[in-house]
């Protein structure tokens, strides 16, 4: 009697089985493995601000950063503008200020012209009856030839009586007006003081002086005692500045 033949396996059942059998191993592999770590999620693009809420975030943010800052104060000497209205007696007030102030400079200008003429230099020489200066830059022949009584006299003044106050301020304005005119030389007549108490004149000693110091010296060059034809000892040749 023949033996029943089993029927062979077909490839698909062969396929199944290796298929199976990888199965098991991949299994067998990933229960020894430990566990990969979990996936990060990924970022998520947040949508663009509206420009509302920009302004609303810069507000915040200003308030944050100047939250304790405070204004400074006015500057002290700032003085608001203001209309400024002078009374009748301010103006009178101010008026007598500036008055005094140009009288006061007009005295110190003063001062200041004198030490300047005074430090002209002036050679003085007297005698006790003759007498004669000049200015340093003056030519002693200038003052032989006006000594002498060689230069034209174009004018002269007599201050015989006068006190010596008055025969000053006279004498000044004659010189000033001479040399306004543009004249060269004058005579001036002092007088010898033969009638004084002490015999002396005293204009003689204070001409010379008037003549090369002070205001008057402005208007003087040289002066000399006069010849005796034209008064002696009792007058002057006086050569007027250019």
């Amino acid at each position: 009697m023949s033996k029943k033949r089993e029927p062979s396996a077909g490839p698909f059942e062969t396929l199944r089985a290796l298929r199976d059998e990888l199965d098991r191993k991949e299994r067998s592999r990933a229960a020894r493995e430990p566990p990969p770590p979990p996936k990060k999620p990924s970022p998520r693009a947040e949508p663009p601000a509206s420009a509302g809420s920009q302004t609303g975030d810069e507000t915040l943010l200003f308030h944050r950063l100047f939250a304790g800052v405070k204004p400074l104060p006015a500057a002290p000497g700032r003085i608001p503008r203001q209309r400024i209205e002078r009374s009748a007696a301010a103006e009178r007030a101010a008026k007598r200020d500036g008055d005094a102030a140009a009288v006061e400079a007009e005295a110190v200008h003063e001062h200041i012209r004198l030490l300047v003429d005074e430090s002209v230099r002036f050679e003085v020489a007297d005698d006790g009856r003759h007498v004669q200066g000049r200015r340093l830059d003056v030519p002693l022949d200038v003052v032989r030839k006006l000594r002498r009584g060689a230069v034209p006299i174009d004018a002269q003044v007599d201050l015989h009586g006068m006190r010596l106050e008055e025969a000053r301020v006279h004498l000044e304005l004659f010189l000033r007006t001479m040399r306004a005119r543009r004249e060269r030389c004058v005579l001036v007549i002092h007088g010898k003081g033969e009638h004084s108490p002490s015999g002396v004149g005293a204009l003689r000693g204070e001409i010379s002086a008037w003549l090369s110091q002070g205001r008057l010296s402005e208007h003087v060059a040289a002066f000399a005692t006069a010849r005796r034809a034209d008064g002696g000892e009792g007058a002057l040749y006086v050569l007027i500045r250019r």
